[in-house]
Order: C-alpha cells, then structure tokens, then sequence
C-alpha cells in the first residue's frame, strides 16, 4: 500500500491514497483524524503525536512524504532517517493504464465534469505520459514545464496548454494522490477576436444547402446562437412556438437557458417537420435513439460554405459569433445578448464589440476627405 502525506496548513496534514477499505480503517483510529467531505480527503492533526501514531499505524506501507516536511524536519525527518525502507520523499512516478483511465473519469464524473471535457482530459494524460516515457524523468515539475514548452513549440494554442496542465494537475492529485511541489507555470491566455460573416455571406451559406435537414439545422444554428454541441441535442419539446422562444438545456457549464426562435427559423422548422416522421430529437442520427453527432452537423456547414463561395477559412461556430455581432450592430442591448448567449459574465459578450462596425462604418477616413 501507498500513502502520500504533504501539508494543508500549520494544523493538519493531508493523507492521500488510492480507496482502500483497511487504510481507511487505521486513519480512524488515529486521534483527530478527519474526512473533509469538500476536498474528498482525510487530515490528520499536524503534530508530533499524531505522525508518530500515524506513523506507527502504517509501518508496512510506502509512505511518500512531501519535500516541504522533510524539510521542516521536526516531525517527519526522524522517521524518514529511520525507516528509509517505508518512508520516502515522493518521486512523483506516473502510470497510465486502462484502470487508470477509468479511475480518471470516475473522479471528473464526481465532479460534475461534461463527457467533452472527460475525454479531453484523459488524451491529455495519455499523451503527457508517452512524453514522460520517452523523457526518462521522473520530475514532475520539470516533465510539466518542458512538455509544456513542447506543446507551445509544436504552436498548439495556450488555452490548449493550459488545459494539459490543468488535467495534468488533476491526474496527479486526484488520481495519484501524489504530493507534489510542482509549480505550474501557465502560459498567458491569448486575446483573439473572433471571426465573423456578414449577413449576405450568412444567408448564402444557408441557402446553399438544398438538403431541408440540413438547412434546418444552419437555420436554427445562425438565429438562436447555438454551439454546435447544444443544436444537435435539441428535442422537439424545446421548441415553444407561440412564445417564438427555444430552450437550451444543460449548454456549456451544465446550465440551462432561454433564446429566442426568428420567424424565417421556425418556418424552416415547421417544413421540415411535416416532412419528417421524428420522435424525441429534432435532429436524429443514422443510429436510432440517437441525436446527429456534432461532427456531421460540422460536415454540414462546410459543404455550405464551399458551396455558398465564401472564401473564409471559418468552421460553424462563426455562426453564433455572427448571430451575436449582428445583434449588437442592431442596437440590441449587449446584456440581453449576454443571456441568449449564456455566458456568465458580460465580459465575454464584450469581444464582440470589436468586431462590430455600426460604428466603423460612420467613421470617414482622412484619406477620403483628401482631394487626390
């Protein structure tokens, strides 16, 4: 058995190990000892009685101790030069198997994790443990700061870096149950407009589809402001034709919201249901019960957009950037489009104010004003 202690505060200490029934039974015989709920951890007091009976409690396990406590030394750096065979610093050692990975996604799932960010999270820790394997290191903060280097080197974003780490970081603590000093260094987020169509290059690509499905599915996308994830769980009790509204339920962040359904969007949706025989998903999948993947729905709107002669290198989440910034060249108030959009905070609707031209369009140039 394995158990990692490292340091909460100048009271307690953390005990971190993978379940195991008898572990848990000596921890409750240790004097103070606690379960934070919270945290999903035990805690034992940090004091000189209390390591020497947890000590004592554990003489034929592999305790790995946290650097910061040896090096405190009062409590734990007497046990470590007397017991080299049970206690030992941490060496930070990472596994990757198909029990490891399962452990992972029980853990994220605990949490309250979205299946999309599950996956990305275990690809994350396979591919960091093959660079590990192939470093030949066992430090974790420098395994996690070159790969990290690596990753910027190779150009992937740094929102894609910073996810690696915070998956990394996950694995590592909640997995593990390492204890680790690491620091992890995170590159600054980027600041990155987003793309946008103009409303005759939108309404080419909707029109430049012949498939009614498929237009349907672009139709609802562009004039409700859907992510793609959110348009192809739609179900056919989301949509309240007399309020022209349309539910989103459990979007991004897991919350549910209100948007609205145009005219031209619900006149698309009523043809296409009559031609339709559908049951629960107003957009199904080859595969029955089952809703269209977003992969298809991504498909989709690429063939438009060739089809359509927009040159611009654009993938279907353009459409709820245009659905936003045509509303805010509209003159509709930006916190109302805060909540069609249904972001947390106002300052993630506020990028499309650079974008938006209803007053660049009014600004006249110097040059122009010049008499050439």
């Amino acid at each position: 058995m394995i158990i990692h202690v490292m340091k909460k505060d100048d009271k307690y200490l953390y005990i971190q190990f993978e379940y195991n029934e008898e572990i848990i039974n000596r921890i409750r015989g240790i004097k103070g000892r606690k379960w934070i709920q919270a945290e999903r951890k035990w805690v034992i007091p940090y004091t000189l009685e209390a390591a020497e009976e947890f000590v004592q409690s554990f003489t034929d396990a592999k305790i790995h101790v946290s650097p910061d406590l040896i090096d405190e030394g009062y409590i734990f750096q007497k046990q470590t030069s007397d017991n080299h065979d049970s206690i030992e610093e941490d060496d930070h050692e990472l596994s990757w198997d198909e029990n490891a990975k399962k452990k992972l996604t029980n853990e994220l799932k605990l949490r309250g994790y979205s299946v999309k960010t599950i996956k990305a999270y275990c690809s994350q820790v396979e591919r960091f443990h093959i660079f590990v394997k192939a470093n030949k290191s066992f430090s974790l903060e420098k395994n996690i700061t070159e790969y990290a280097l690596q990753l910027l080197e190779l150009n992937r974003s740094h929102s894609y870096v910073n996810q690696a780490i915070s998956a990394i970081k996950f694995y590592v603590e909640h997995v593990l149950c390492m204890v680790t000093k690491a620091s992890y260094i995170r590159p600054k987020k980027e600041s990155k407009l987003p793309h946008v169509l103009s409303l005759k290059e939108v309404m080419c690509i909707l029109k430049a589809l012949h498939n009614l499905k498929h237009r349907a599915i672009l139709y609802i996308t562009y004039s409700s402001g859907l992510r793609v994830g959110e348009v192809v769980r739609l179900k056919l009790d989301d949509f309240d034709y007399e309020r022209k509204t349309l539910r989103v339920r459990q979007g991004k962040g897991r919350k549910d919201r209100i948007t609205f359904l145009s005219d031209s969007a619900m006149a698309m949706i009523r043809e296409y249901m009559q031609k339709e025989k559908l049951d629960k998903w107003m957009f199904p999948g080859q595969h029955p019960n089952s809703h269209i993947t977003e992969r298809s729905v991504q498909k989709i709107f690429e063939q438009a957009r060739v089809a359509s002669g927009v040159q611009k290198k654009v993938s279907i989440h353009v459409l709820r950037h245009s659905f936003a910034t045509h509303l805010l060249e509209g003159g509709i108030d930006i916190r109302f489009i805060q909540e069609l959009l249904g972001h947390a905070s106002v300052r993630t609707t506020e990028r499309y104010t650079h974008v938006s031209v209803k007053d660049i369009r009014n600004i006249k140039s110097p040059l122009d004003q010049m008499e050439l």
